[in-house]
């Protein structure tokens, strides 16, 4: 069967920068499932394995723009060091939920300077190209239930 629209596909990955650092991987786990067509992946990765079969090997590169997004430099803010009340120490690479006019926002500390900490909120991989050496696993058709919910249900996927 042939990746499409409402495909349940299972598939084992691997992801490194353009430095060659491994990001992530299912090396070692379950394959990662996912429905096709209803955006639970990056669409980069998805538009690439439309078609696709159980048993492809492929090397995909996604784009910025196909994958997290341009880095967007508005996301970048320095905060005042009494805005974390509560936390002791902050370092670079901690992670804290802000609370902006559009609601929760995940934010990384890039950097604390005297009574000042630089926050992040874009996606740590925005900006950046994803390589992904993919080896799909499974494709399957999606039930009407998966379909409706708009994820895989079962194994890989939610459990209601």
């Amino acid at each position: 069967m042939q990746i499409a629209q409402n495909s349940v596909v299972a598939f084992h990955y691997t992801l490194t920068n353009d430095a060659g650092e491994v990001l992530d991987s299912s090396e070692g786990r379950e394959p990662l499932t996912y429905l096709h067509g209803a955006g639970n992946i990056i669409p980069g990765l998805e538009k690439e394995l439309e078609g696709r079969t159980a048993g492809d090997k492929l090397n995909v590169a996604v784009s910025p723009e196909e994958g997290y997004g341009e880095l967007q430099e508005q996301l970048m803010q320095e905060v005042p060091r009494d805005a974390f009340q509560g936390v002791e120490s902050i370092e670079p690479g901690m992670q804290f939920q802000a609370q902006t006019q559009g609601g929760p926002l995940m934010v990384t500390v890039k950097k604390v300077e005297g009574d000042t900490v630089v926050v992040d909120g874009n996606h740590p991989l925005a900006g950046q190209q994803l390589n992904f050496d993919v080896e799909i696993a499974e494709v399957r058709e999606a039930s009407a239930e998966e379909v409706e919910h708009g994820h895989v249900h079962g194994e890989g996927g939610v459990e209601h």
